[in-house]
């Protein structure tokens, strides 16, 4: 007699566990590697704590002065320059919208040869793959110092670090994308007598276009913070006028930067939430 999952029942479940104990057993090596899992990861971040030096002592002494610097930023203040301060924010917005719709223009054709679907020999598929890694690898700050390094302080080596952190990824993603597209519309598009461009125009495109829109604004969101930071390290922008004001303990002016930096990112994360959940809707 065969059980629907319905019929299983607690009660059914224990009288077998008892005709038959063996059968729930869980076996001696199973149970050996878990507790061996286990301890290694027990022992691992006991090392990592006493390596990296976390105390209670010390992370007492850091909130008792982060209280001190949260004192100090009551009220925000612009100083007299909030005309500066919005200019580099639009900085940041630039510097972020630039690199996302660069790297989403660039990705679009590497998506295409990236997937399985389109490029079918193994070999070529592998090693796009790993060049995707290779870039993928390399968070963007660092690719933020090496272009300042190459073309100077200021937004072109944000951009340009945006640009290279951003493309592979979403190279990869829209190429997962198109894999998982439905290939009938493909197939019809070729029994018409299409060629192979004209079935990934008609037949694929329309399907993941708007799963990479909906991906490009996600980064773009991201790309936002990102830019931020790259501020920090000379590449322009409100990071920037913030890094000079936390530099001069002028926290006041560092927290009404803050406060609009996280207006502007909450109307930004809506928006792009609204066109997202549409582009996915449509």
């Amino acid at each position: 007699m065969i059980l629907l999952p319905a019929q299983v029942t607690p009660d059914l479940i224990a009288k077998a566990q008892a005709r038959a104990p063996q059968l729930f057993a869980v076996p001696w090596h199973v149970s050996a590697l878990r507790g061996l899992t286990a301890a290694v990861v027990v022992l691992y971040l006991l090392w990592a704590i006493a390596g990296l030096g976390l105390t209670w002592e010390r992370f007492l002494l850091g909130f008792s002065k982060l209280g001190d610097v949260l004192r100090l930023m009551v009220p925000p203040s612009d100083g007299g320059f909030w005309a500066d301060f919005v200019e580099g924010l639009s900085e940041t917005l630039a510097m972020a919208f630039i690199g996302t719709f660069a790297a989403a223009l660039i990705a679009v054709p590497l998506g295409f040869i990236g997937a399985k679907t389109v490029v079918a020999n193994p070999l070529i598929h592998f090693f796009i793959r790993r060049f995707f890694d290779v870039f993928r690898a390399t968070p963007a700050l660092i690719w933020a110092l090496i272009f300042i390094t190459a073309v100077g302080l200021g937004p072109m080596a944000g951009v340009l670090a945006l640009i290279l952190s951003d493309f592979a990824a979403l190279s990869k993603l829209y190429a997962e994308a198109i894999e998982n597209a439905d290939k009938r519309p493909v197939e019809g598009v070729v029994s018409s007598g299409a060629g192979g461009l004209l079935a990934l125009r008609f037949g694929v495109l329309p399907q993941v276009l708007p799963i990479m829109l909906s991906q490009a604004l996600y980064f773009f969101e991201s790309n936002v913070r990102s830019a931020a930071i790259f501020g920090i390290v000379g590449a322009g922008g409100i990071g920037f006028h913030l890094n000079e004001r936390i530099r001069l303990t002028q926290w006041d002016q560092a927290a009404f930067i803050i406060l609009m930096f996280l207006v502007t990112v909450f109307i930004i994360d809506q928006m792009s939430y609204r066109i997202r959940r549409s582009l996915i809707a449509g």
